[in-house]
This record gives C-alpha cells, structure tokens and sequence, in this order.
C-alpha cells in the first residue's frame, strides 16, 4: 500500500512538473521614452506564495547589477483577472499570495543601455538581454519557456536570437531557465548575412546578424572577416561544438548610441560599439574573434566554480586568468592567424598587455587566481569610494593573456612540438566536449600530461599562477625574433598619474603608482602640484619640457597643496617604465631561419586553404590590409583598403 501510494505521488508530480511551464510576452508601445511592457504568466505552480524576481546577475559577467531598479508598474492576476497582492520581502523580489495556480504578471521595463549587460529600447531597435529584462520564478527554473515578441506596426523589424524558433516567427522557446537566460535578442531593422561551415558530419549555419549605420559593401566585408576567424578557430579545435538548433548568431550594434561590449553565450555572441565599421572594423573584429572563441572556452570548457551560474548573487571564479585571459591571447591570435592583422599590429596589441602586466605594482598582492577573484569588484561593477586598484588590482584578462604567451613560447622553447595548443585542445577534449567543469587541479595535471612533465606543470603553476611570478618574456620573445624593450631608454619621468590641468593648476587625478617618484615624494590623487625644480606647472608643455631638461636619478624640490595645505618635498626623476615589442628587422638586424621556422609555426594558419581572400595584400610583409588604415613597417606605407563587392 505505501509504494502504491509513493507511486501514485510521483506519477502526480511528474504531470504537475510537466504542465508547469512560463510563457512571456512583450510590446513596446513607448520605445521612443525606452520601455517595454511586458507580462510574464506562470502556469500550474503550487498553492505556496509564488516568489518573483529580478536577477541580480547575468551570464558572462561576474558582479551584481541588480536589474531591478529598471521595473516598474508590477501587477499580477490569477487566472480569472482577479488583481492578486503582492508583498516585496526584499529589493529584488514579488511575492504573490492566494492565487489559483495561474500567475499573471505584467510591468514596465525601462532600457536605455544596450550592450552585453542591460537593455536598450528606442525607436530603432530593441536590445534585450534576457537577465536584464525578464522575471522569472522561483522552482520554475527546469520549466519550458515561450517568449512572443509583439513588432512595432511598420518598424521592419526582425529578431535574431539563439532561441529556439516556431511556426510562429514572433515566438520562441526555451527549455529552462538557464537556458532561457543565456539568450540575448536583437529586434530591429538590421542587415543579414549568413554561410555554412562543416564540422564532422554536420552543417552549422552561421549569421551575422548586423545593426549600423554603414553601407551593405561594409556588412558584406565584414561577413567574409567574421567568416575566416571562425574557420580559423574550428581548425584550432579542429571541430565546432554542438551548437544547439544548428545555428550561431553574432548579433552586433554598432551605433553611436551603443555602449561598448562583448558577451559571449552558448550559441551566440552579442557585440556592440559607438564605433563604426568604417572606423574600426579591425577592433571590432578583434572583439569578435574573442567572443567566439569564448564559444569553447568558458561556454564548454567551464571553470567549476561558476556552476550553476547564480542569477541572485555575484558569480566568483579562481579561474578566469584561463577563462577570459587565453580568450584574449587567442583571441587577438587568430586575427593574425586568419591574415585579418599585419605581425606589426599583432605585436603592438601584446606589448600593450606585457607593458601593463610587468610595470604593475598589483602582482605583489594578488596571485592570478586571486585576481581573478576580484572580479566581483570589477567587472563593471558600481561603487561611487574611490580605491587603490591601479596600485592593487591587474585585469584577469590581460593577466591571463600574458601568461597564456608565456606559457606558449616557453613550450615551444622546452618542449619538441608542445604547445599551448596542445593544451587547450586537451581541455577541450577533457572538459569541453563531456562539458564536465574543470578546476585549477585539473588544469595543472593536464600540463602534465600535455608536456609528459608533470615536474615542469607543477613548477609553473607553483611559481606563476598561485604565486607572483612572471616568466622572462625579454628571452622567450627574442625566440620568435621580438625584441622586448624600452620605449623611452634614459628618459626621466615622474610617473604616470593622468595629470590634468584647470584654470592654470595642475591636478592629480589618479592614485600614484607605488614606487614612482611621485609616490615616493608623498602625493597622492587631488593634489595640486604647484613648482618642481621652481618652475610653475600650467600646462602639459611645462611638464613636457621640464622633463626633456633632466635625466633618470636627477633629485629636484616639488611644492604641492595637499587637503589645503601648502608642502614641499624633494623628487627624483626616475627612467620612464613603458615597454615595447619589436620584431627584430626594424631594428634592423637580420633574421635566423631558426626564428623564421620558430614564428612561421606559432602565427601560421590553422586554416589554410580553406580562408576567404579578404583584402590588398602588401607586397614585402604578405599580410592583407583590411577596412581601415593600417601602418605596416615593413613597406612604410600605410594603404586604406575596403573589400570590393
């Protein structure tokens, strides 16, 4: 009799779990003023208070946004129409009491910010990630979810989405929450363009879903730059993932009122920018290729700590030097990879991220895990105090970056035909196509294995990510034929500070760096530097020509007003920090074919042969120009090249 009983209460909740289900629907009868109305009606949910909420956080981003405050004009009905209470037990929260298991609610949503994060509604289009835009409720996370998009009368405007469609081209699906929120929407008048990639024995469909200002030549073009990275990328895995559905989308807008973003989903990814294609397409491409990649790397390839993603709290991750670091390492990559950049413009984007990395004084603080833990600090997220990070705090991706290039030449250098791909491509196939999370441990004993050294995966880990060293980038650059050196040798220099000047003053406007000289001479931000060696500060050209008069160990007096007081002390210039990266022949000094043989195998194609001609190739480098102005320092020219039709 019991287990007749236990059975029969199974069987019931399995037919009460399936009828459950969401389904949503959403106009925009006031887009000009940036609102939607959307109501939210949730079917067959239990008799106990219906708990409503906002998320507080959003896939791909680490810090607490709390959605929230953008909703407004809530109410909620039972099936009938009756007007139900609604309580709110905190900022995030409705709760809905003495319904008849059909909760109806609808309200308004304010969105002027359209990027990876929040919503964007106007006239022109309606951006909509879904974190940002949708309640939802708690213990109807496993339910299926419909959402009907209601077009505003003659605005031409089309969705694309990573949604699952239906014969309905206004509506779409969701299998759950989880999945439902990692699903960012575009409706507008945009452009299209679309191709098909093999992988195995299945055809994906890729679109590029494009809302701008610019000409049809210029989404054509950069279609075929979108393509070659993508295939450029599948050739590094050496497969695509399962994209659900069949398709990828980018959804991009480049917009002077876009804000500027890049976020990465499951089978999509959503890029936006003031920026034109006219004026940056190699920029924009370059946020492109990160965000793709990010398609393995962090949407498969998954750190465990950010499993499940939380919409309630901030999300904290040890692991995001991996995750978004090497994103940015290959990401910029495979730009050069796919021939979209010329070598020069490749090495001026790592230098910048070497230059930060070794000139901060953050990495006596934190360990690249740690950093990456501050995340929920720093990724975008919102405090008016003020903070001592350019002193403490080094971004997890450029951290990341750099250590994935250091770990890259310094297999190249140790190890015969190991490299970094190596390794990724193992992580891939441990963790990214099971889709198992993965942990710092495992990453660590997987450089073992990769390098059959487990001596050497122990010793790097132990040394440059749980602990503050870095590689000698001087020797693993000069491998590939990089000469890693100062940009401004005997130059004196105060320290960078981002000095502004005002009425004739000259002002302070950042925390000074630990051990500059004007650290060490005791200022700080705020305050005003009035004289150094007797010579009043007004302007830029003052300081510019007062240091061009002195030289690296120089001591001279500084006056300066700090909190209203007027001090004086003594400085001492120091020689200026910023590194740069070279290759070799504009030194000029010639080329080993070792070095030819050592770069040709780290910056060759993946892809080769298979890559769409893009643009103009130059005649002494063998690299295209694409879009926009490129100087190549190898023929002295600089050529502006858009693809022809």
């Amino acid at each position: 009799m019991r287990i007749f009983i236990a059975v029969g209460c199974w069987i019931l909740c399995c037919v009460v779990a399936m009828a459950q289900r969401v389904e949503y629907e959403v106009s925009f009868p006031n887009a000009v003023h940036h609102e939607a109305e959307i109501t939210a009606k949730f079917i067959s949910v239990p008799s106990k208070p219906l708990e409503v909420r906002m998320s507080r956080s959003s896939p791909g981003r680490y810090a607490v946004h709390e959605f929230a405050k953008n909703v407004y004009n809530v109410k909620a009905f039972d099936s009938k129409g009756k007007q139900l209470i609604i309580s709110r037990p905190n900022p995030y929260q409705w709760d809905i009491v003495n319904h008849d298991g059909t909760v109806s609610v609808s309200y308004t949503l304010f969105g002027d910010y359209p990027d990876g994060t929040y919503a964007g509604i106007d006239p022109t289009h309606a951006h909509l990630n879904i974190p940002a835009t949708f309640m939802w409720a708690r213990g109807l996370d496993g339910s299926p979810m419909t959402v009907k998009f209601n077009l505003p009368k003659g605005s031409n405007w089309k969705i694309a989405t990573q949604l699952a469609p239906t014969s309905d081209s206004t509506t779409f699906t969701a299998p759950n929450l989880q999945y439902f929120m990692d699903c960012p929407t575009e409706l507008s008048a945009h452009t299209i363009r679309s191709w098909e990639v093999h992988s195995g024995d299945k055809t994906y469909t890729f679109k590029l879903a494009l809302h701008h200002d610019g000409s049809e030549d210029y989404a054509s073009a950069y279609a075929a730059v979108a393509k070659a990275i993508v295939l450029e990328e599948k050739a590094f895995f050496g497969e695509l993932p399962k994209y659900d559905y069949g398709q990828y989308v980018f959804i991009a807008d480049y917009l002077p009122y876009a804000q500027g973003d890049g976020m990465e989903h499951r089978n999509s990814t959503f890029i936006s920018s003031t920026q034109s294609l006219k004026g940056n397409a190699i920029g924009l491409a370059g946020t492109l290729s990160h965000e793709f990649f990010h398609s393995w790397n962090v949407e498969r390839m998954r750190p465990k700590s950010l499993e499940p993603f939380n919409f309630e709290e901030a999300n904290m991750s040890g692991e995001l030097w991996l995750a978004e670091g090497f994103t940015s390492y290959y990401g910029e990559l495979a730009l050069v990879r796919a021939g979209i950049v010329s070598l020069d413009r490749y090495v001026k984007a790592i230098a910048g991220a070497v230059n930060y990395v070794m000139n901060s004084p953050g990495r006596s603080f934190f360990t690249p895990i740690e950093m990456s833990q501050q995340a929920p600090f720093a990724d975008a997220a919102v405090a008016i105090d003020r903070n001592n990070r350019s002193n403490t705090f080094i971004s997890y991706y450029a951290y990341g970056e750099v250590i994935a290039l250091g770990l890259d030449l310094t297999l190249r250098s140790k190890f015969s035909g190991i490299t970094l791909d190596n390794f990724m491509q193992k992580i891939w196939e441990l963790h990214g196509k099971t889709e198992k999370p993965y942990t710092v441990e495992d990453l660590r004993l997987i450089l073992g294995t990769v390098t059959k050294d487990q001596a050497f995966a122990d010793d790097f880990f132990r040394r440059y990510i749980n602990g503050h060293e870095i590689v000698d980038y001087e020797k693993l650059l000069s491998s590939a034929g990089l000469t890693l050196r100062k940009e401004k040798p005997n130059k004196a220099s105060l320290g960078f500070a981002g000095i502004t000047y005002d009425g004739g003053k000259a002002i302070i406007n950042y925390g000074t760096i630990v051990g500059s000289p004007l650290y060490k001479a005791g200022l700080d931000r705020g305050d005003r530097i009035i004289k150094i060696d007797s010579v009043p500060l007004t302007s830029a050209k003052d300081l510019d020509s007062l240091v061009q008069r002195h030289k690296p160990g120089d001591t001279v007096p500084i006056e300066f007003e700090q909190r209203g007081v007027t001090r004086t002390a003594s400085i001492t210039f120091e020689e200026a920090r910023e590194l740069g990266i070279v290759p070799v022949e504009q030194i000029p000094r010639p080329l080993s074919k070792e070095i030819i043989a050592f770069r040709e195998q780290w910056l060759k194609s993946k892809a080769e042969g298979q890559l769409p001609v893009l643009n103009k190739w130059c005649g002494k480098c063998k690299r295209p120009y694409a879009f926009t102005m490129e100087f190549c320092s190898f023929d002295g020219e600089a050529l502006q090249i858009v693809q022809p039709k």
